[in-house]
């Protein structure tokens, strides 16, 4: 897991945002070309990369479930959200946007949480299910935020 390693972390999926900030400034503060020289090019951009990764809680576990070759792959659509998003894109037909908009916003909202959740039980546990539910979620997420785009597509352009 060398995203953790660059920032001498433990891998877990709940990190908290002020102390990896801290790190990656002091990092880049050791890697700025006045100080490393020009070889620190590289090592900044990776620096970057990592941080980027990192920080978001949704990268981060895409990049954490990756580096145990778990896959996330297209979302299937779960069968319990099937009749809501049928709603939804009746609602975004009708011209019903901003309600749709609100709907997507608060959906993803709520995946966010429950991923947070996970994220909490897999650290405290290392439970092997919790990395499936993360996987599953992260997929739902995945659908839910494309739906999303399409409803602030349809705002710009409606």
């Amino acid at each position: 897991m060398k995203n953790y390693e660059t920032f001498g972390l433990e891998p877990r999926l709940s990190l908290e945002p002020a102390d990896l900030e801290r790190r990656f400034y002091r990092l880049s503060r050791k890697l700025h070309p006045d100080v490393a020289g020009s070889q620190s090019m590289e090592a900044a951009a990776n620096l970057n990369d990592a941080y980027r990764t990192l920080k978001d809680p949704v990268s981060r576990a895409e990049y954490f479930l990756g580096q145990r070759g778990i896959e996330i792959g297209e979302a299937n659509l779960p069968p319990e959200m099937l009749e809501e998003v049928f709603e939804l894109n009746l609602a975004l037909e009708e011209g019903r946007v901003e309600e749709a908009a609100a709907s997507f916003a608060a959906m993803l909202a709520g995946i966010d949480r429950e991923l947070q959740q996970k994220f909490e039980i897999h650290d405290a546990a290392g439970d092997p299910a919790a990395l499936e539910a993360i996987r599953a979620l992260l997929n739902r997420r995945k659908y839910v935020r494309n739906l999303a785009r399409q409803a602030e597509r349809e705002t710009v352009e409606g």
